[in-house]
């Protein structure tokens, strides 16, 4: 039996954001544009390449393709730049630190299990997040694949795949299937090579949370000019 590469989506399966990618949106586009952004593209099971690229379309933005790595470097530095009031915003999903630290405490020598992340946020991002949510811990964060890496979250995939093989030799098999629970779906991934990796994502129930609380103002979030 391989080791095991355990990729974990963020978003609703290890934490709730309460709309702060949202609101970091709003603050990048009215540091670029000038303007207020009053409508934002779905998000779910997207990443942020092509969200950005979508919402950019739909408030009237030319070529907006052309704008997306600008748009992706102020949101970076956005994401550097949040201090400690949105730290309630984030919070960890129930279950999740005791299924990544039960992981982590099932690995032996004789089968390794590896865990990161498959995320359609852009890497700072999904590192604030985990961060504020204390989840970063047994988690190996360069070995998975990041929504400002690729428009389609599917490409994702062998982005990670190169990453785990920098530190191992075989090249992982993903299954894609959404798994629900989080430790028994990692615990029934059968081997069928040297090195099995497991994508733990949402439920699709998970997805949207209708009544989510919004937060009108990005409070806490200070805008940071990039050259």
């Amino acid at each position: 039996m391989g080791d095991l590469l355990v990729l974990w989506d963020v978003d609703y399966t290890l934490v709730s954001a309460d709309g702060l990618g949202t609101r970091l949106y709003e603050v990048v586009f009215r540091e670029m544009f000038g303007r207020e952004l009053t409508t934002v593209a779905p998000k779910a099971g997207r990443t942020d390449r092509a969200i950005i690229t979508d919402t950019l379309a739909l408030a009237g933005i030319p070529e907006p393709q052309a704008q997306v790595d600008r748009f992706l470097a102020v949101l970076a530095s956005q994401v550097a730049a949040v201090d400690g009031s949105v730290n309630g915003w984030v919070r960890p999903l129930a279950g999740a630190s005791a299924a990544i630290a039960a992981l982590a405490e099932a690995s032996t020598s004789h089968r390794q299990i590896h865990q990161s992340v498959l995320t359609g946020n852009m890497r700072p991002l999904a590192v604030l997040k985990l961060g504020l949510a204390d989840l970063s811990d047994h988690l190996d964060l360069g070995a998975g694949a990041y929504g400002d890496a690729h428009e389609v979250r599917a490409e994702l995939v062998p982005l990670a795949r190169l990453a785990a093989s920098r530190g191992t030799t075989p090249t992982p098999e993903a299954s894609t299937s959404p798994l629900p629970r989080h430790a028994s779906a990692a615990a029934t991934m059968s081997s069928s090579a040297s090195v099995n990796c497991a994508l733990i994502l949402k439920t699709p129930a998970a997805a949207e949370r209708p009544g989510a609380r919004r937060h009108p103002r990005a409070r806490g979030i200070r805008p940071r000019t990039v050259q």
